[in-house]
């Protein structure tokens, strides 16, 4: 369903029953499938044929709303995971093992900046973090002969930078490797990061494609238009013999289109398992269907919230790319058009205290550490979600440490504006 426009894509793509068959997707609740003979489960396995023998690796009721995202997305292939974290996890590591080095923006979520400079350098894996502001001569200088991968965000979670896509991409591919973009803020609805470069995109569907708080999940999508070939000598994983699978070498055996999520799905989801649930890609698919309205009214929201800090004595500093002063409104405007997300961050002139007090005296809009859903929340990053990094770590993030993210549900916006008022008023 590619050729149709993103609205109808999230009503009906990714499955098309026949007749007699389920309108809605159905939920595939089996751990196991049933062959006739050996042969025909050994084909399974050695990536001869189609089908389903184990819902570790795949599950139908998955696969349908994966093919949803890939369309959303304008890729070729897709795979559903457990979270965002093992979604960004299988991006990079599928390409990049002990030894090798990626690039990725400073300006990311706190989890994924522990998950690429902590836990994947005990992997063997370096990691060069670059400003999402850097100079050109900057961003070229990080790359190493041993390069896999670049890395960033499409809007930065909780800094709200918006990346320079097409300006990363170019430099990924003058040095022979795919740039993955983490499009979770933004939703394929208002930016697909793959017509500007993106080889790889990845989601936390916990976030806006669920859009109401009920399921963990992740997303990888394939561009397809990565030549893994063409640079084989960085690739081998892809580009060479797959012994566990009998010699398949992907590229070969499932060209462009097919080779990083077969790979994917192979290896990775076979030996890691974080696979999501068919309940849970259910329930996602109900949040999907409706993303092109709600991500409207959230953006909506988020402009208008910002509006009014930015308005505001109480308030240092409002970052809302939707904002004509915002540094990255300029990006937003050719990313971004049809808005950016229902996220803002911004800063009381009291720090970290003044933020606290704010907080506790909101009714409306929850502390929690979600974001992104029909309900309004907010948190402090630096006490929260970020309290792993360091006060350097975190300026180098654009979060200071009174910052405070709220994301903007689906509410009145005038309920919003006058919970946030009141509780201003209260808290300097």
């Amino acid at each position: 369903m590619r050729h149709y426009r993103p609205e109808t894509i999230c009503v009906q793509g990714g499955y098309t029953p026949g007749s007699g068959e389920p309108r809605q997707i159905p939920i595939i609740q089996s751990t196991t499938f049933k062959y006739a003979t050996s042969e025909d489960m050994g084909r399974l396995f050695d990536l001869e044929a189609s089908g389903y023998f184990y819902s570790r690796l795949q599950n139908p009721t998955c696969d349908y709303v994966a093919a949803k995202i890939a369309a959303l997305e304008g890729g070729s292939a897709a795979m559903l995971t457990s979270s965002g974290q093992a979604a960004n996890f299988f991006s990079l590591f599928n390409i990049a093992s002990c030894g090798d080095h990626i690039v990725s923006s400073s300006s990311i979520y706190g989890g994924t900046f522990n998950l690429i400079s902590v836990t994947m350098a005990k992997m063997g894996v370096e990691v060069t973090f670059v400003s999402p502001d850097c100079t050109e001569e900057e961003l070229n200088g990080a790359f190493r002969p041993n390069t896999k991968a670049v890395f960033g965000e499409t809007i930065a979670n909780p800094a709200l930078t918006v990346l320079d896509i097409e300006r990363f991409a170019a430099a990924a591919h003058a040095h022979g490797v795919p740039l993955i973009i983490d499009n979770t803020f933004a939703t394929p609805v208002n930016c697909r990061p793959i017509e500007w470069g993106a080889d790889i995109v990845t989601h936390s569907t916990t976030k806006y494609m669920d859009g109401h708080g009920v399921a963990v999940g992740g997303a990888v999508v394939d561009s397809g238009k990565f030549d893994w070939m063409a640079h084989a000598d960085k690739f081998p994983g892809l580009c060479t013999p797959d012994e566990s699978y009998h010699g398949i070498t992907y590229a070969e055996k499932f060209g462009l289109a097919g080779a990083f999520i077969t790979k994917c799905t192979a290896q990775l989801m076979r030996d890691f398992g974080c696979t999501q649930s068919p309940q849970s890609a259910f329930y996602l698919n109900l949040g999907l269907e409706s993303l092109h309205v709600r991500m409207e009214r959230h953006c909506e929201n988020g402009q208008a919230v910002a509006e009014f800090l930015a308005g505001h004595p109480a308030v240092s500093h409002v970052s809302y790319c939707g904002l004509p002063g915002d540094k990255y409104y300029a990006l937003a405007q050719k990313y971004l058009p049809k808005g950016s997300c229902g996220v803002v961050s911004f800063e009381l002139k009291g720090g970290r205290e003044a933020a606290g007090a704010f907080m506790s005296r909101l009714k409306l809009a929850a502390i929690e550490t979600h974001v992104a859903d029909a309900r309004t929340c907010c948190l402090n990053p630096a006490t929260s979600t970020h309290r792993q990094m360091s006060d350097a770590q975190l300026a180098a993030a654009g979060i200071p440490a009174g910052l405070i993210r709220m994301s903007c549900g689906l509410e009145s916006r005038e309920d919003l504006i006058e919970d946030i008022r009141q509780a201003l008023e209260a808290a300097v």
